[in-house]
């Protein structure tokens, strides 16, 4: 089983994302904001993080960027899922290390395929 954190301050998009997880097995954990998402990473071991950009307290960007700058944390797969869908926000995110980077609204497969292949890593 696979464990993974979801950071979103959206309680919806949050139900949204844990739907589509039951279908897999994933053990899931949730932060609603990016302090929240930072304890969890130092206090537990996640196979996937998943991170929303736009979070009260810290954003995506930052945390994803302190995940791939961390000895410990750098080889954790991170797919972010934002509204912020701009060409310079996607190239922003992944050069902040993200693995992927999910556009919303976005269909479940998208997030699954997605899933799947950083997983395979």
């Amino acid at each position: 089983m696979f464990k993974i954190l979801v950071a979103e301050d959206s309680i919806v998009d949050a139900k949204y994302i844990e739907s589509i997880l039951k279908e897999g097995d994933y053990e899931v954990l949730f932060a609603k904001d990016g302090e929240e998402t930072e304890v969890l990473i130092k206090s537990e071991k996640f196979d996937l993080i998943i991170l929303d950009v736009v979070m009260p307290k810290k954003n995506g960007f930052q945390i994803c960027r302190d995940i791939k700058n961390n000895e410990e944390t750098k080889d954790i797969p991170v797919i972010i899922v934002s509204a912020k869908k701009g060409e310079a926000d996607i190239f922003w995110g992944k050069m902040q290390g993200a693995d992927e980077y999910i556009t919303k609204p976005f269909e479940p497969i998208d997030l699954m395929v997605a899933i799947k292949k950083c997983l395979k890593k």
